[in-house]
């Protein structure tokens, strides 16, 4: 069968897309850019954000965020101490239409070492149809083209029957503060929102479905013993790949049972990764102790406290096929920034909308599937109760690395997209 067309625009919708000024998204997205908004270091970010909103005339909120009540909260989840955050929340309508949230982070991961860079990290340089520099993917591009739509849609004169919020929102690279902040911010203002569209960097795919992420640490203990005589130590480095072959069996295991077609187009949806490690205290002694650090990817609709069972009890057994271990057996801590999974249905109204705005922006279908990386989608859904997508410029893998970039083609794509989800969504008079 051959599909349908795309509808046809109607004016107003012409007019709005019309009216997305790609210079003024790349003026915003350097601006944005400029502020070095590293994780516990956001709140010049915000007041940018803020000012850029007013400017555009949106009703625009700001407020301090309580982090210390707010870590009594059981989703709560950071890995930096914050003296301070700041929450900001812009406003388009105001009817008795549906609302929808579009939500961005403005917090960065640090930039690495400046000679891996061929430009400033945190100057926007355009190069080879992208802007290059320290969150233009991750994710200042997806926020600046959510600003880029709701300026259209106002500078084409549009009346929205509902309500587009705009939040921009700290703490989201070490697990969702400003999001969380933000949605007791809403329900202490009895604000009821319909929808959510977070402008992560998906390619231009809708993303109904997150996999969730939990930060984990295995210590293991050896033996100390002066180096000349090792043999009567134990090292806790040759102990460790009995427990590093149990961890990737468990990977193996998991991802093999998934089924999910959201997810079909990943080898490894569910990684569990271990990127750190540390040991010892003395080069000329052997290694009394190590730490094994990471990442443990889980499933949409997965228990949590399965999840990580399966990860203790494989640690567990594992030390019982050495003798060290059986008798000194290593520890598993979950730790750090702590990303809930979360998945929307397929015939949501976010999800359908959204799908259909980029079809008629694009004049193909939109391409939907699940995203492997841990985001506030799990938040908005699993706290807020909020149908949610995942939708943006960028690719992932252009993300927390030297010369990070998006294309420009995908930030005028993505602005267009969420200007006409917005307008669908919350309906126009």
């Amino acid at each position: 069968m051959t599909p349908s067309p795309p509808a046809a625009l109607t004016a107003d919708e012409q007019r709005v897309l019309d009216a997305i000024d790609e210079a003024a998204l790349l003026d915003l997205l350097a601006d944005l850019v400029a502020v070095p908004s590293v994780s516990a270091e956001e709140t010049a970010g915000q007041r940018v954000v803020a000012d850029h909103l007013e400017r555009l005339g949106l009703d625009v909120e700001t407020w301090d965020v309580d982090v210390p009540a707010l870590s009594a909260h059981p989703a709560f989840s950071a890995e930096f101490d914050r003296p301070e955050a700041v929450g900001v929340l812009g406003r388009l309508g105001g009817g008795d239409g549906p609302t929808l949230l579009l939500d961005g982070h403005i917090d960065v991961v640090p930039p690495g070492i400046d000679e891996d860079w061929t430009s400033p990290p945190f100057t926007a340089t355009v190069r080879d149809g992208r802007v290059v520099g320290r969150g233009t993917c991750d994710m200042k591009g997806g926020l600046a083209a959510a600003m880029t739509a709701v300026a259209a849609i106002r500078a084409a004169g549009v009346e929205l029957a509902g309500t587009t919020l705009l939040a921009s929102v700290v703490g989201e690279e070490d697990g969702g503060t400003g999001t969380l902040a933000l949605l007791e911010h809403l329900a202490a203002g009895r604000t009821t929102v319909d929808g959510c569209l977070i402008a992560e960097p998906t390619d231009l795919a809708v993303v109904p479905a997150s996999a969730g992420a939990l930060s984990w640490r295995i210590t293991l203990r050896g033996l100390s013993a002066h180096g000349c005589l090792r043999e009567e130590g134990v090292s806790a480095i040759e102990k460790f790949p009995v427990i590093q072959r149990a961890v990737l069996e468990l990977e193996r295991t998991r991802n093999a049972r998934e089924t999910d077609e959201l997810f079909s187009w990943l080898e490894r949806p569910f990684a569990i990764c271990g990127g750190r490690i540390a040991g010892g205290d003395w080069p000329s002694s052997e290694c009394d102790w190590l730490t094994w650090e990471g990442r443990y990817g889980v499933a949409p609709g997965e228990d949590l406290d399965v999840a990580r069972a399966e990860l203790v009890d494989a640690v567990a057994h594992a030390c019982q096929t050495d003798p060290w271990l059986s008798a000194n057996p290593a520890t598993v801590e979950w730790w750090g920034g702590q990303f809930l999974p979360g998945a929307t249905p397929l015939d949501a109204a976010v999800v359908t909308t959204a799908s259909a705005a980029a079809e008629a922006v694009t004049g193909r279908p939109a391409d939907v599937r699940g995203m492997p990386y841990g985001c506030d989608l799990g938040l908005t859904v699993g706290v807020g109760q909020i149908p949610t997508i995942v939708y943006g410029p960028g690719d992932i893998r252009d993300a927390h690395r030297p010369d990070e970039s998006v294309a420009i083609a995908d930030l005028r794509t993505a602005a267009r997209t969420i200007a006409l989800t917005a307008m669908r969504f919350c309906g126009t008079r």
